[in-house]
């Protein structure tokens, strides 16, 4: 995420494009702090996964000239729709035609996916398993530490998929929370590493971890789960894509904690060592991020919308400091 995620029906928190500045007032990254499990694609601890190697890194060389001679990209993917998938083998998804636009603009024509678990996507980069994280990542301190992330690149919000009809009422966290705080029995699923994992642990709710959507969407049908949290645009279309399978979402939030808004922004991970490689994807990026139009052009088709265009005064270094006051 992680990024934000809309209804095609039903938009996230409404943001213009002409009030995107108060984003930096707004404490865009308090999140960073309360994030559990950074790593992976998750948050602190997930970079311990011994799936992805433990802190290996790739041999350091000029990964930019190999894939341009090579003329293919292999990207990690945690089988998130809308954001990055396996379509008939074949990678599909907002952040994979993101990439095969930037990508090809960079002279590698081919974009190959790798799927792994959300928790093993920093590691597996780091250990040389891909040469990019594509999956919309949100930019954290924590995950900085360990990954190079793009300029920003999405923006996103949070929503709880529930039972048909919502039997608990539940709106956001803290309606969880005030029903656990009142002794009502909520069983909380959020995706492991994820951001609204964070969320959850800041606000010292009980939860149950799954390893991708599909398994939260399955965990709530199935009543295992009374509330699964993750970002609207995911659950938004796993739920349209489901109609039969017993449940509906909430509307979009941003989630509040100790008084500020938890806005979500993501990009495309690569190693530390790959300098030259973010630098020329950077570049790429901004003709895509440069106008609603060109953004929309390129992953429109996915229910993203001018709201998930990141602010143009928000930068990558503002997100992994944690500082935009």
């Amino acid at each position: 995420m992680t990024i934000q995620h809309l209804n095609h029906a039903a938009p996230p928190v409404a943001r213009h494009r002409r009030s995107r500045r108060l984003l930096q007032g707004a404490g865009l990254l308090a999140a960073s702090a309360l994030m559990l499990t950074a790593c992976g694609g998750g948050d602190a601890g997930s970079e311990d996964s011994p799936e992805g190697g433990e802190g290996t890194t790739a041999a350091a060389g000029n990964t930019l000239e190999r894939l341009q001679e090579e003329g293919t990209i292999t990207v990690g993917i945690a089988g998130e729709v809308p954001y990055s998938y396996l379509e008939g083998g074949e990678p599909a998804g907002a952040t994979v035609a993101m990439h095969e636009k930037i990508f090809g603009d960079m002279g590698i024509d081919n974009v190959e996916a790798e799927l792994v678990e959300w928790n093993s996507l920093i590691p597996g980069l780091n250990a040389g398993r891909f040469d990019a994280v594509s999956a919309g990542m949100s930019i954290l301190p924590d995950r900085c530490a360990q990954a190079a992330f793009s300029d920003p690149e999405i923006m996103y919000t949070t929503t709880l998929m529930v039972a048909e009809g919502n039997p608990m009422n539940l709106t956001d966290l803290d309606s969880v929370k005030e029903k656990m705080d009142s002794g009502e029995n909520v069983n909380l699923a959020v995706l492991a590493g994820g951001i609204e994992a964070g969320y959850a642990e800041s606000l010292g709710l009980d939860v149950q971890s799954v390893p991708d959507a599909q398994t939260g969407m399955d965990t709530v049908a199935n009543g295992r789960a009374d509330a699964f949290a993750m970002t609207a645009i995911s659950l938004n279309t796993l739920a349209e894509e489901n109609p039969d399978a017993g449940v509906e979402t909430t509307d979009a939030f941003v989630q509040v904690i100790d008084g500020v808004e938890q806005i979500g922004a993501g990009g495309t991970v690569f190693r530390q060592d790959d300098t030259d490689l973010l630098e020329a994807y950077n570049e790429a990026l901004a003709s895509v991020t440069e106008s609603e139009d060109t953004y929309l052009e390129v992953v429109g088709d996915y229910g993203f919308t001018a709201e998930n265009l990141p602010p143009e005064d928000l930068t990558t270094e503002q997100l992994c400091a944690g500082d935009l006051g």
